[in-house]
């Protein structure tokens, strides 16, 4: 078991380290420059939260950070979940992207406090994002059921069907404010309709193949936002 965790370890920090190099490419390479402070801010926000959360996990719940690992196209079972994230990831780098354009060739002048509001914006992402795994070991980053899955039903999940989506609707919106840019919350016209698809897509495997979802359905009225939908 402690081999086991060890090499779990090597392995999530691995992926961080290489995640890090590639966030801040996407960031600074179209910027141009290093003097991209609200990329600063931003980053360490976000690497701070993952960090945060991978220590927290690692420690209490390591099947969880394993299940979370198997990410990607390449991971899902469900075909059409393949194209989903596939796009969604494409989406996500452009969110990353566009704005180190639009601060080379300075096309958007976001406020100082509105540049705050999405910074807080993706730290309550995170926050979202830690109490939702905390309550459910089973939210893997793929769409699938796993023998002895329970139906959770309480905490965030009394609210919502689908609090992770509600907490990357969250930072979804906060990132392009965070960096500074009006012009990447453009991104997020195909980025809600591809959201929207993946979680419909879910709640038919769900409902398929996990005993007692569709009961908690009929509990649980809303999928992603209380009171709208």
């Amino acid at each position: 078991m402690e081999v086991r965790s060890a090499a779990l370890m090597r392995r999530t920090w691995l992926r961080q380290t290489l995640s890090v190099l590639i966030f801040a490419a996407l960031l600074f390479a179209p910027a141009g420059t290093l003097r991209f402070w609200q990329a600063w801010v931003f980053g360490i926000v976000f690497l701070g939260a993952c960090v945060l959360l991978g220590i927290y996990f690692l420690k209490h719940d390591p099947a969880l950070i394993e299940r979370r690992m198997q990410a990607g196209p390449m991971a899902e079972q469900e075909p059409a979940q393949k194209i989903i994230i596939g796009l969604v990831m494409a989406g996500f780098v452009l969110q990353l992207f566009l704005p180190g354009l639009d601060h080379r060739w300075h096309w958007s002048s976001v406020p100082l406090w509105l540049v705050l509001v999405g910074d807080g914006a993706v730290a309550a992402s995170f926050v979202v994002f830690f109490y939702v795994m905390k309550q459910n070991s089973y939210a893997a980053s793929t769409v699938r059921v796993e023998p002895g899955q329970p139906v959770v039903s309480t905490g965030l999940y009394g609210i919502v069907r689908h609090p992770m989506y509600a907490g990357a609707l969250l930072l979804m919106v906060g990132i392009p404010l965070a960096l500074g840019s009006y012009w990447s919350l453009l991104v997020l016209v195909p980025m809600l309709p591809l959201l929207a698809w993946r979680l419909l897509d879910e709640e038919r495997v769900l409902r398929r193949d996990l005993p007692g979802y569709a009961d908690y359905c009929r509990q649980v009225r809303y999928r992603l936002v209380p009171g709208v939908w």
